[in-house]
């Protein structure tokens, strides 16, 4: 190919990508989360009517439960790759799934193209008040005096929560027993009922309990102490250097969607994630605002996905 000619195929390349970031989007834009309830939901329908201001078009936020995400995953890579339907994925689907699943019905690095992380949210590990523990190293030793004695509960196998508690075992060298349940409000209901002894929820739903007595909150996870729990020390204070743990969620396309489709996207995303009122109400349920590049954010999944493989296959954890 001459110089001409490639210096002419390349600008037809900018018209056209440009011209078809402006044609966009052309109809209503979906963000599919496949986890209803809790902070996904929350955060989908905080970014939504700002994102569909931007956009000229309305943005629906579709509930799409089941399979540790995927079916919510399938939803969207069986859609065009046009940008119009968003996945809000989190550490599950694109971290921890690989590693639980013999066979997964998407593949998380081939089929998606990562657009922002968005959040992270900051886990708490609390006890039942009958636990005479007021530390993490106080915790420790009533574990070890009594091997096998207490249980944790998390939000079901495989959850950041699960994980969280399987580290915290390692780390510590403590047998604790593992009680799954189907989410994690029936998960700190048992909790505070004293059927389980131990838990690591998140912020914003276990923060409230700790207030009024309910449960008793002995680190974020964190490295830095949180503003909106700042007596709560962190677990790298305690004992545990560099633990940092926590649910996060990101928005996703399909592969193949155009690339000025694609920064359009991200341009709007975290434009939403910075208004004043989102940060504000975020900030609120603990959580962190982040709004990287595509490319810092891909870079994160691949080190999540490394890091909680190495604990779940020390665990032994499989999902089917």
């Amino acid at each position: 190919m001459s110089m001409l000619r490639l210096a002419f195929f390349t600008l037809s390349l900018i018209v056209s990508g440009a011209a078809l970031a402006q044609g966009f989007p052309s109809r209503p834009v979906r963000i599919v989360v496949p986890f209803p309830g809790g902070v996904a939901d929350t955060l989908a329908r905080m970014m939504a009517p700002k994102m569909s201001e931007a956009l000229g078009q309305p943005v629906v936020v579709e509930n799409k439960p089941g399979g540790s995400g995927q079916i919510g995953a399938v939803e969207v890579i069986r859609a065009p790759a046009d940008g119009h339907t968003i996945f809000l994925g989190h550490i599950g689907t694109h971290a921890v799934n690989p590693h639980l699943f013999t066979k997964l019905n998407y593949d998380p690095e081939k089929d998606f193209s990562p657009i922002t992380l968005l959040i992270t949210v900051p886990n708490l590990l609390v006890v039942h008040p009958s636990v005479p523990a007021a530390s993490v190293r106080e915790l420790v030793a009533y574990a070890k005096s009594r091997p096998g004695a207490l249980s944790y509960a998390s939000p079901g196998s495989g959850s950041s929560g699960h994980l969280a508690a399987e580290l915290f075992k390692s780390m510590a060298g403590v047998d604790i027993v593992h009680v799954p349940y189907k989410g994690a409000a029936p998960a700190l209901q048992d909790l505070m009922g004293g059927q389980v002894q131990v838990l690591f929820d998140t912020l914003a739903q276990a923060l409230p309990q700790a207030k009024i007595g309910k449960v008793r909150a002995l680190a974020v996870t964190t490295l830095k102490r949180q503003p909106v729990a700042p007596d709560i020390p962190t677990m790298d204070e305690q004992g545990f250097p560099g633990w940092e743990t926590g649910p996060w969620f990101g928005f996703f396309v399909r592969a193949g969607t155009p690339e000025p489709v694609a920064g359009r996207l991200h341009l709007e995303a975290v434009r939403a994630l910075n208004a004043a009122e989102v940060r504000d109400r975020l900030a609120a349920l603990g959580a962190n605002v982040v709004g990287n590049t595509s490319a810092e954010f891909a870079a994160f999944i691949h080190a999540e996905r490394a890091r909680w493989g190495k604990v779940v296959r020390a665990a032994g954890i499989r999902a089917d």
